[in-house]
């Protein structure tokens, strides 16, 4: 799975999470929940004596050196995010997806067929095969060049911007509204399209510290494809 070299703090918790069953004496200070600008990894990190920081702060995660986080404890669950985590989430990808417009819009101008009988775009909440086909016919005319010309363009169309943070959410949560498995990636942990040149495929690199906590606990898996 490819890895961001950043992310957004969605939560802060100077002690720890309070509803872990670890005793407050062994559990992770200095806490902080947060998602990847690019591939969406929600994941919890430490951040290095002295530091803090605040929802929406842009902290970096890379293998360079990282002046705020000093390890990374583990990939969240969208279930184990705090409800101020939960809140934040989606003013988080509102936000992100509005910077990276023209990324998500070659998303809607490139992606092709899943399998013979589905189209990547029907995984959006609310594409069915008729916005879907009306979407490739119109790009074929002439591709699109911002959300809006594309809602201008294809009639009824519900908000390209709420179609994918929906389906980002669901992918994090696992299943859909109705509680139907999620079984596709579409928009989390892989690149958008072909030339989506995807950050080095690890998580950035554990200090000892991580490595003796990950020896005491077994790594969580990763979400199949």
């Amino acid at each position: 799975m490819p890895s961001d070299e950043t992310a957004i703090v969605l939560d802060y918790l100077p002690e720890g999470r309070m509803e872990s069953n670890i005793p407050g004496y062994r559990r992770e200070k200095n806490v902080s929940q947060i998602i990847g600008n690019r591939f969406f990894s929600l994941l919890e990190v430490v951040l290095r004596e002295g530091r803090s920081t605040s929802a929406s702060k842009v902290l970096y995660i890379g293998k360079g050196v990282r002046e705020d986080v000093h390890h990374i404890v583990k990939r969240l669950n969208y279930d184990e995010l705090t409800s101020t985590g939960k809140v934040e989430l989606e003013f988080t990808l509102d936000k992100l997806i509005s910077e990276q417009e023209e990324r998500f819009i070659k998303f809607f101008n490139e992606c092709g067929p899943l399998t013979t009988r589905l189209h990547r775009l029907e995984l959006l909440p609310g594409v069915g095969k008729k916005h879907m086909m009306e979407i490739v016919r119109i790009r074929n005319m002439k591709l699109f060049e911002s959300f809006e010309d594309l809602t201008k363009r294809v009639k009824l169309l519900p908000d390209p911007k709420k179609l994918l943070i929906k389906r980002i959410i669901w992918e994090l949560r696992g299943e859909d509204d109705r509680g139907k498995q999620i079984k596709y990636k579409l928009l989390v942990g892989i690149p958008l399209f072909a030339d989506d040149v995807p950050a080095p495929e690890e998580l950035p690199e554990e200090t000892p510290a991580e490595e003796a906590a990950q020896e005491s606990k077994p790594e969580p898996e990763a979400s199949k494809e």
